[in-house]
């Protein structure tokens, strides 16, 4: 539109003594105004998308060819140039379509320049000659064609190759995303400059800090970019436990993103408490499934040897033989005992959670633990506001209580007050501790409480603080040991978990 405009407005201005229409001047000035109309008009169209696409691409391309080829005649023939403008139209349909329809314009084209120049051979002043320069129009126009329709191929190409990797590497950084989400081990992306791009919330867990990308590990980690540079030195990947400024146990794993072309280093941070544990929970699984079948064997000889003894407890025997006889009752007793906590293991799974009240509950366990080991009324008590509710199994809470209890008794010295149940409330958050008065608990020993088998007693099977800790999180609490300076005794601490009132849970 806007060339068509532009060729009416020159030959409009300057006439006869404008270079275009040369041979004739009023058929160029009206072809260049008819031409001019007919792009104008081929806006309808384009607006109602009909003909399709096709269709008009060919009516246009067409126009061209024919307003071009007169227009070039009126001008002058192949001498002034106005042919060339064809090269223009000829690539934009190469271009934008997407087929070999564009060799077929370049025909057309060239159908139009010959038979332009053979008109003006015959009927005017056109030198037979020139159909050489007409030939290497010619050929340009395919030559432009072809190259246009290339080119336009390979960019399509281009662009569905670039949204297909666009949409992979979406998927890559939304699996990115998840994985660096809830993965358990600390990740750490650190580019090749030593600032940190990238970590994860089990790595914020694990170094007490979370910092966002673009601040150097020297700054924000000292301790893991000690051990990154010795990596990056050495090149020797270290597996030995770290101990962070945070208090937990890490062992870091250090690989390259790229070895050529160094691009960056991932760390991976493993937090050994965790492998700890796992390791420890697959160890006790088999060894609980091991000895509840080995206790479901033995207590059945057990009891026939415990009913052997107190048949022969009845009869009149001499005073070494009722002091040999007390000793087997009293192992056959320890057995069962063993027994019975080691049944307790499996006990875990099979949580039956309920509301009730810490304070009544608490009550009656007081009354029928001083009964049951027939002690005198105020060595066990009970302090602090404990009209709360709890969600909890209460055949697991008084298997703990019993358990706690039952060591304090064994080291307490038995007076009034020697054995206290204190309900705290703190921050919303209910806790109920188990003190005793005795000489409390070594401070090397702190850490070896809970593993199973641990015992300090002579008599004890070292089950029953590990199966109180293991009933007290298969009901969402906590049991931990409370070293607290100057305090004498010892102390466990239950932490109860958070207890919805309004949906009853």
């Amino acid at each position: 539109m806007v060339l068509a405009s532009f060729l009416v407005f020159i030959v409009g201005a300057f006439g006869d003594a404008s270079p275009l229409g040369a041979r004739d001047w009023s058929l160029f000035y009206l072809s260049g105004g008819l031409y001019a109309l007919v792009v104008l008009s081929s806006f309808i169209p384009l607006q109602l998308r009909w003909p399709r696409f096709t269709w008009q691409l060919a009516g246009q391309i067409g126009v061209d060819i024919v307003g071009l080829s007169v227009l070039s005649y009126a001008s002058g023939g192949i001498q002034s140039s106005v042919g060339l403008l064809l090269l223009v139209s000829l690539a934009a349909a190469g271009i934008i379509s997407h087929s070999k329809i564009t060799l077929f314009f370049a025909a057309l084209a060239s159908l139009g320049a010959l038979s332009e120049h053979t008109y003006a051979v015959l009927y005017s002043d056109a030198v037979i000659a020139q159909y050489m320069q007409v030939g290497l129009l010619c050929i340009a126009y395919f030559s432009v064609a072809w190259s246009a329709h290339v080119l336009a191929k390979y960019a399509i190409d281009s662009q569905n190759l670039a949204q297909r990797r666009g949409h992979d590497l979406a998927v890559l950084s939304e699996a990115n995303r998840l994985v660096m989400r809830d993965v358990q081990d600390g990740v750490l992306v650190v580019n090749e400059h030593g600032m940190i791009m990238q970590m994860n919330q089990s790595a914020a867990r694990l170094l007490r800090n979370f910092v966002d990308g673009g601040i150097a590990l020297a700054d924000a980690f000292p301790v893991v970019y000690g051990q990154y540079m010795l990596w990056r030195q050495s090149g020797v990947n270290e597996t030995n436990v770290l101990q962070l400024s945070a208090g937990a146990q890490v062992r870091l794993r250090l690989s390259a993103i790229d070895s050529e072309s160094a691009l960056g280093t991932v760390i991976f941070l493993e937090d050994m408490k965790r492998v700890r544990t796992e390791a420890q929970q697959i160890k006790l699984a088999a060894l609980g499934r091991l000895t509840a079948n080995i206790a479901h064997e033995v207590r059945n000889p057990l009891s026939a040897v415990s009913y052997a003894a107190e048949l022969l407890d009845e009869e009149l025997i001499d005073e070494q033989q009722q002091r040999l006889l007390k000793i087997v009752m009293d192992n056959t007793q320890r057995i069962n005992r063993i027994m019975n906590d080691v049944m307790q293991l499996n006990r875990r799974d099979r949580v039956h959670p309920k509301v009730f009240n810490l304070g009544e509950r608490l009550n009656a366990f007081a009354e029928e633990f001083i009964l049951t080991e027939q002690l005198e009324v105020g060595v066990l008590v009970l302090e602090g506001e404990a009209n709360e509710n709890i969600y909890f199994d209460r055949g697991h809470f008084r298997q703990i209580l019993s358990n706690l209890c039952g060591n304090s008794l064994r080291y307490s010295s038995k007076s009034q007050g020697g054995i206290k149940l204190i309900v705290v409330m703190k921050g919303g958050c209910i806790s109920l501790d188990v003190r005793d008065d005795g000489v409390g608990i070594a401070a090397e020993h702190h850490n070896k409480l809970f593993e199973p088998f641990f015992t300090l007693a002579k008599n004890g099977s070292g089950l029953g603080l590990y199966i109180a800790k293991e009933l007290c999180e298969a009901n969402n609490a906590s049991l931990d040991y409370c070293a607290e300076e100057g305090a004498s005794g010892a102390c466990f601490r239950i932490t109860f978990g958070g207890f919805d009132e309004k949906n009853g849970k």
